[in-house]
């Protein structure tokens, strides 16, 4: 099991006053994402736990393209990892945030 955290600055809060929103399921190929609006609006943390290990700069260019694009400050987000490919954790973050914009 390897645990991972990223931490970003962003140029804004993620919009939005939904408070946490949780995304996907732990199973075969997938994983749960938890979003959480309880750090300062410029900050973001994304911690990771995930039975694969030795992915951990891709882990950190999935996040950092994420964080990029949603420019999701304010969110602490967790993730429980199942062996999800890079494309589904993208897509899964990007839900998650979408969500919290509602």
């Amino acid at each position: 099991m390897e645990s991972l955290t990223f931490r970003h600055t962003t140029r804004k809060p993620l919009p939005g006053a939904v408070q946490s929103a949780i995304t996907g399921v732990v199973a075969s190929g997938n994983l749960e994402v938890l979003l959480e609006r309880v750090l300062p609006p410029d900050a973001c943390e994304v911690s990771i736990e995930t039975p694969v290990t030795g992915y951990a700069a891709v882990w950190e260019a999935v996040v950092a393209d994420f964080v990029a694009r949603a420019q999701p400050g304010g969110l602490r987000i967790s993730i429980n990892d199942g062996g999800a490919r890079p494309d589904t954790v993208s897509l899964r973050l990007l839900q998650g945030a979408r969500l919290m914009e509602a």
